[in-house]
């Protein structure tokens, strides 16, 4: 889809390299982790997680991640043309992380590096029943300011993504502050992800600043939707996140998703049964391919229906993203089984004019 736009989606975020465990319950209650949600640390605490998980954690990989980063690489193996703003130190894990973006497909800076500090990882904890637990420390990642931002390039981009994990530093909230600021400017649509419920509780008041009057496209999940809007039935949580968006996807889940907005009504889209062995990354997944749909003119059901098939393969697969390959041959099943049924994909434009609940 070609409309004059050299980039489908620009994205904004915390640069880390993920190292995945497999541990048991009882290690977290051992070692006193919050189990299920995103825990910033420092260098030395990740240290002592990974000495005491010792041989009884089974190491499952190490991959350029973070949560954005990993929204925009799902976008790229689709299909779509993306760009990527982060900051990363000049260390191995640095220079690793901008190669694996460049083999990813993602454009980025090449000047993207920080000299002091070192670049963020995050330890991700993988328990039997498939729930993974964070543990980040976002070392440069404190120091990103809008200079790592390419006026040029998200301007000629139809999404801004940006992702809540950047609240939780000053200057990563101006950042993200700016880039918002950079996209009503140029007339590039806007979307946001509340990241997780400790940001949510922690951060709240950035995260509706940086709202401010509405954007075009929010994902968040069950737990976010219900921290964020005090609510926890659906018709509340739907009332209440028709005033921050155009449209709204809430994750259920093995149940699927829910797909809202201020002109349209809820639309539960089911996901397929798959064997559940690592959550983590699911929710990335869902918005990358949610976006990547809707660049390609897709209706918003439909790219919820590609997402939510997307989000179930990274779930049923160890590790925070899906390779290309798999992605890609997701989407064509997808196609197929469309062609098959004779649906159509509408036309989603890129969230049309925000009516801030009018």
């Amino acid at each position: 889809m070609n409309d004059g736009h050299d980039y489908d989606i620009y994205g904004v975020g915390s640069a880390l390299l993920d190292i995945e465990i497999q541990v048991e319950d009882s290690f977290l209650q051992t070692m006193g982790v919050a189990k299920g949600v995103m825990t910033l640390v420092d260098e030395s605490r990740q240290l002592q997680l990974l000495e005491a998980a010792g041989s009884s954690a089974t190491k499952i990989s190490r991959a350029c991640g973070g949560s954005a980063a990993n929204s925009i690489m799902t976008a790229s193996a689709l299909g779509s043309r993306c760009f990527f703003s982060c900051l990363v130190a000049s260390d191995e894990r640095g220079h690793f992380y901008l190669q694996d973006l460049s083999r990813n497909g993602v454009d980025h800076r090449q000047d993207g590096f920080s000299d002091h500090g070192a670049t963020g990882s995050c330890l991700v904890m993988v328990t039997p029943d498939a729930e993974r637990t964070m543990n980040t420390c976002l070392g440069v990642n404190e120091q990103i300011t809008a200079a790592a931002l390419d006026e040029l390039r998200l301007g000629q981009s139809r999404w801004l993504y940006l992702e809540s994990y950047l609240l939780s530093s000053e200057t990563g909230f101006a950042t993200a502050l700016k880039a918002r600021q950079l996209a009503d400017r140029h007339g590039v649509s806007i979307a946001l992800s509340p990241s997780d419920p400790t940001i949510v509780s922690g951060f709240g008041e950035r995260i509706e600043q940086l709202v401010g009057d509405g954007v075009h496209m929010l994902f968040c999940n069950w737990a976010e939707a219900c921290q964020w809007t005090g609510r926890n039935q659906l018709d509340g949580l739907v009332e209440a996140l028709a005033s921050k968006a155009a449209t709204f996807a809430i994750t259920l889940g093995a149940r699927g998703a829910v797909v809202a907005g201020q002109s349209m009504a809820a639309v539960h889209v089911p996901a397929p049964r798959v064997q559940a062995v690592d959550t983590n990354g699911a929710g990335d997944a869902f918005a990358g391919a949610c976006l990547y749909g809707n660049s390609r003119g897709w209706s918003w059901q439909s790219s919820v229906e590609l997402a939510v098939r997307a989000a179930s393969q990274v779930v049923a697969n160890y590790g925070p993203r899906l390779a290309a390959e798999a992605l890609r041959k997701t989407r064509a099943n997808f196609d197929a089984m469309a062609r098959h049924s004779g649906a159509a994909r509408g036309q989603g434009g890129t969230g049309g004019e925000l009516s801030h609940g009018e």
